[in-house]
């Protein structure tokens, strides 16, 4: 048996930045992840993530602002390549205006002439500040940070189980481990090991599967970019990789114990016929699917509360990367004093307060 004063369930992204920002205000952390470093069963893994501020709403822009300097205080994982925004981009410019982070609206021929490997049919919205972060060496950094302040790490740790008493026991496979108080942050696992301890969202767990697509001019100086369209799409570069592109929050349904990890043929062949059409820099026949999990709720807000000992980190919708330092810094304030982030990120819980 095993006493902390916080044990961190789940070792991938999120729960590595709350080990992190725990362990450096002080805090005896213990972070247990399932799986062995560099797994690809969850959501973290992979080398590029889309890192951007423009966000229709302010609440996920000033959110976003703040990860960008966590992330450069981090380390050398955040590359700042630009970022384009085309389709519907109404309201774009005056919102990333309004958060003091301003972009420029590029006419339709500018955007064209600068990025012909991307096929637009209306204006560009360009914001410098977007780009790619590098996923695996993210979570390594975040647990090198973790240790460094005096956390410690494990993996191959399962936890089956949660008790939830005056404290929080973990349940793993090499015996209890106790804890004043718990962070949970399993991702696709958060329904199995949550159910019956806190009141989640309804959480619909997808097998996304985005392929790495061959650019013809090698792909060194491609922005990331967001097609706003019905199940919009994303790109960005994966050096080394190709062009990362996927469509958003279209994978079938998942049991995350039992994915099979192959693309769906069906939603792989419209993937291609949307390269062929719209990314004349890709060459659509050149691709290699990949795979990862997305845990959605329904209106795509995080779930960021606390229940007297546990603090959960679930529902990051497909969309939650380009935040994890932020969230960890979300997380520590929920465990250590009970302060609470925007509501829309709570569970609704009357007098869920008078209980943390």
């Amino acid at each position: 048996m095993t006493d902390v004063d916080v044990v961190v369930i789940g070792g991938g992204a999120m729960g590595s930045a709350a080990a992190w920002q725990l362990a450096a205000r002080g805090v005896d952390v213990l972070l247990l992840e399932r799986f062995e470093p560099g797994h690809v069963f969850g959501a973290s893994h992979g080398a590029s993530r889309i890192f951007r501020l423009v966000y229709r709403d302010p609440l996920y822009t000033r959110f976003a602002q703040e990860a960008l300097g966590l992330w450069h205080e981090l380390g050398d994982v955040l590359t700042e390549t630009g970022g384009v925004d085309h389709g519907d981009v109404t309201g774009l410019a005056e919102a990333l205006a309004a958060a003091g982070s301003p972009g420029r609206l590029l006419p339709l021929e500018e955007a064209a002439e600068r990025w012909p490997g991307l096929r637009f049919d209306h204006e560009v919205f360009f914001h410098p500040r977007s780009g790619r972060v590098h996923a695996d060496a993210a979570v390594t950094k975040l647990q090198e940070a973790a240790r460094h302040h005096g956390a410690t790490v494990r993996h191959g740790a399962r936890v089956r189980r949660i008790e939830v008493g005056a404290g929080v026991t973990a349940h793993t496979d090499d015996g209890p481990v106790t804890a004043r108080r718990a962070v949970v942050a399993v991702g696709a696992w958060s329904r199995k090991l949550l159910d019956g301890l806190v009141p989640l969202p309804p959480l619909r767990i997808t097998q996304e599967q985005p392929a790495h697509f061959r650019a013809r001019d090698g792909g060194e100086d491609w922005p990331s970019f967001i097609h706003h369209r019905p199940n919009g799409v994303y790109g960005l570069a994966t050096p080394g990789e190709g062009i990362k592109v996927g469509t958003h929050g279209d994978g079938p349904e998942v049991d995350p114990d039992e994915r099979d990890f192959r693309a769906e043929p069906t939603r792989f062949a419209r993937l291609r016929e949307y390269v062929r059409e719209w990314l004349p820099g890709l060459d659509p026949d050149d691709a290699t699917p990949i795979s990862c999990t997305y845990t959605t709720t329904p209106n795509s807000d995080f779930v960021l509360d606390r229940v007297g000992p546990l603090t959960v980190a679930a529902g990051f919708s497909g969309h939650g990367f380009k935040f994890v330092p932020a969230v960890g810094r979300v997380l520590a304030d929920l465990v250590t004093s009970g302060t609470r982030p925007d509501p829309r990120f709570r569970l609704d819980i009357p007098g869920i307060a008078e209980r943390a």
